[in-house]
């Protein structure tokens, strides 16, 4: 069997995992996402969250996030980067591939160049065009170029899809097998001395159950004590998190970054002209948007990249700060007024939370004298909600979930051609310039209309450890595994 890397082993044992008394016994961590069967599926291109946590868990790439949301060594042992910040030299860990083969500089750079051609088409493939060469150095050594320096590059190659695999199996922490109800994980033993118990050193761990279902279902499972986590719920799901007295406290919320907003789909009717799709875009009052849900600490936010991203070099302003809402909404009539149907379609998922907020919008349209009607996702509505986490703290990662070749909905080639120009600017002012002229080109167009940040939750009982929030939503499920000392 593969040796399962030291390194995550030693700093995932570094993290407290020790938990006490899992609701679903001794032996066993039951986790189940909110979503469909179908999600646990972790192949592909297209992850699911289910699919992500278990890609993760199961194929590990030269780094990973650990609980904190932090970039720790996986495959890789060790690196550095450059003075200029174009090249990251990873020193691989000793360690064999699943079918015995040794790991080697050779075979991870055609790991790692089969899963940039695998992801080209996607949001994450354009994230990866920064890459401009990789090379297999001496032995257990990898080199990756940039094209021009990124900061946050460590936390974009830790991203699930970058685990590496070889004939379709990656280095674990731990292996999968497919069960009735879902998939089972097991850790893998690391490189051991010769004399250890192997069975006294697998009782450290249990297994850990990965599920996914309905977002009712999930909730029912937790206050039934027939879970000890639910991942991945929305703000479609939020009122369901409540499941009664013997629950208190275990509601736990992620403040992550990412998009929470209107796709508009169309260019037609109400939404030709980029004035008019401004003022749908004016005449909604973010502050009291999320009102019905009581969420402490929500911002809400009329940009595309939040104004505190870490890491940026200028705070941008919120737009039409210098007007009230019933300005903006008396400025959205005077624009909107034609002979046009004032009628909007809109798609959001299933769910009480999705209710809750239509009405919110829909009763900030009717302001400006805007129907808004909600129909399927399937009817190509006129507007469609993106809840989506980032992979990374730069304004890159927000304005290529835009990218015309990506085909979501409406777009902005000069965006784009900023973004692509400042890829290739080695220079960081100018690089941090064209950026800015990306996001407001994007801004002008108005194919997007922002509402701030999104939401996320989670169900954890209170005696598990091993689970902490963070800016990206990601929750590894290795740290679960560890039994109670």
């Amino acid at each position: 069997m593969a040796r399962a890397p030291q390194t995550i082993l030693a700093i995932l044992g570094l993290l407290g995992l020790a938990s006490c008394g899992l609701g679903a016994g001794d032996d066993t961590t039951k986790i189940v996402f909110i979503g469909s069967p179908s999600d646990l599926q972790a192949n592909g291109l297209r992850l699911s969250p289910a699919g992500q946590h278990l890609r993760a868990a199961t194929s590990a790439g030269l780094v990973s996030l650990n609980d904190e949301g932090d970039v720790v060594p996986a495959l890789a042992e060790r690196w550095i980067v450059t003075e200029d910040g174009l090249s990251y030299i990873f020193r691989l860990q000793n360690t064999d591939w699943p079918d015995g083969t040794a790991m080697t500089g050779e075979n991870v750079q055609a790991a790692l160049r089969q899963n940039i051609r695998d992801l080209k088409g996607t949001s994450l493939g354009i994230d990866l065009s920064i890459i401009d060469e990789i090379r297999a150095m001496t032995g257990r050594v990898v080199e990756i170029r940039l094209k021009s320096q990124m900061p946050q590059f460590l936390q974009l190659m830790a991203q699930p899809e970058l685990g590496l695999r070889r004939g379709g199996a990656g280095a674990g922490p731990m292996v999968s097998e497919a069960t009735d109800e879902g998939v089972r994980l097991t850790v893998m033993p690391p490189d051991l001395p010769e004399d250890t118990d192997i069975d006294e050193w697998r009782e450290q761990f249990r297994v850990v159950d990965v599920s996914s279902m309905s977002a009712r279902q999930a909730t029912e499972a937790f206050e039934q004590g027939n879970a000890d986590a639910v991942f991945n719920g929305r703000l479609a799901s939020l009122p369901m998190a409540d499941t009664g007295p013997l629950s208190s406290g275990t509601v736990r919320l992620d403040a992550v970054f990412g998009l929470f907003g209107l796709q508009i789909t169309n260019a037609n009717g109400l939404l030709t002209e980029p004035s008019r799709r401004e003022a749908i875009a004016m005449a909604i009052d973010r502050s009291a948007l999320l009102q019905p849900f009581n969420i402490g600490g929500w911002t809400p936010s009329t940009r595309i990249a939040p104004a505190n991203l870490p890491g940026r070099s200028f705070e941008p302003q919120e737009r039409w700060t210098q007007m009230s809402i019933e300005e903006r909404r008396s400025a959205a009539r005077a624009r909107l007024a034609s002979g046009d149907s004032l009628e909007l379609t809109m798609a959001l998922p299933e769910g009480p939370g999705s209710d809750t907020l239509f009405a919110s919008l829909a009763a900030n349209l009717a302001e400006v004298g805007i129907t808004l009607v909600r129909v399927q996702p399937n009817q190509r509505p006129d507007l469609r909600l993106v809840d989506r986490l980032a992979r990374y703290s730069d304004d890159r990662w927000f304005l290529n979930q835009f990218n015309c070749d990506l085909k979501r909905g409406l777009c902005s080639k000069e965006a784009d051609a900023f973004v692509g120009r400042a890829i290739a600017e080695t220079d960081t002012a100018q690089r941090a310039a064209l950026m800015r002229s990306a996001e407001q080109a994007l801004l002008d167009s108005n194919v997007y209309i922002p509402l701030g940040a999104p939401i996320r939750w989670s169900l954890i009982r209170g005696n598990v450890d091993g689970f902490s929030e963070n800016r990206w939503g990601l929750h590894p499920l290795f740290p679960m595994a560890r039994r109670p000392i």
